[in-house]
């Protein structure tokens, strides 16, 4: 990633994000790692009042389509997230199958024991036209990866928040 990142905040835009386990490995590949974050970004928007708009969390990377915080900045409540998820994913390692254990840390791969990639990738979503373009590129993530053959079949997205009216793991705020 470049050195130079600039990051626009204050301006109330909503933030396209995507951040990616450590060397993108599929640290996420199991239902109850995935469920494990979900329910941590259910939490985290509640506890720092940003909107929602859209995520998938894929294998080894997320994405979020997201509001501004009531308190911090994106990059303060996504470090938090990341924290968070690492720390209690440390704490379920015993609890995961043991295809997930080997992988759980980069520490079981003889590298730092890291769960995140460093940063993240920001891009402001500012016209309903843009919203929509991110809400169909998370949403066909599985599809396009060929985990699933529809996105209904992927419950870790809020595909099915917008096709069912509400009904996913976690609520989403629509635009």
């Amino acid at each position: 990633m470049p050195t130079e990142l600039t990051r626009c905040y204050g301006r109330g835009d909503l933030h396209f994000v995507t951040f990616s386990c450590y060397r993108r490995w599929p640290l996420l590949e199991s239902k109850l790692a995935r469920d494990l974050f979900v329910r941590e970004l259910s939490r985290m928007r509640t506890e720092h009042g940003f909107r929602l708009v859209g995520y998938v969390v894929m294998p080894e990377h997320v994405h979020l389509l997201m509001g501004e915080p009531m308190k911090g900045t994106p990059s303060t409540a996504l470090q938090v997230l990341k924290q968070r998820v690492s720390r209690k994913m440390r704490q379920q390692k015993e609890k995961l199958s043991s295809q997930q254990k080997s992988v759980a840390f980069a520490e079981d791969r003889g590298e730092s024991g890291q769960f995140w990639q460093e940063r993240f990738y920001d891009f402001n979503v500012y016209s309903s036209g843009k919203v929509q373009e991110k809400l169909n590129y998370m949403h066909a993530n599985p599809v396009i990866r060929r985990l699933v053959e529809h996105p209904q079949d992927w419950p870790w997205s809020s595909w099915s928040n917008y096709a069912k009216n509400g009904e996913g793991l976690i609520a989403v705020d629509f635009v």
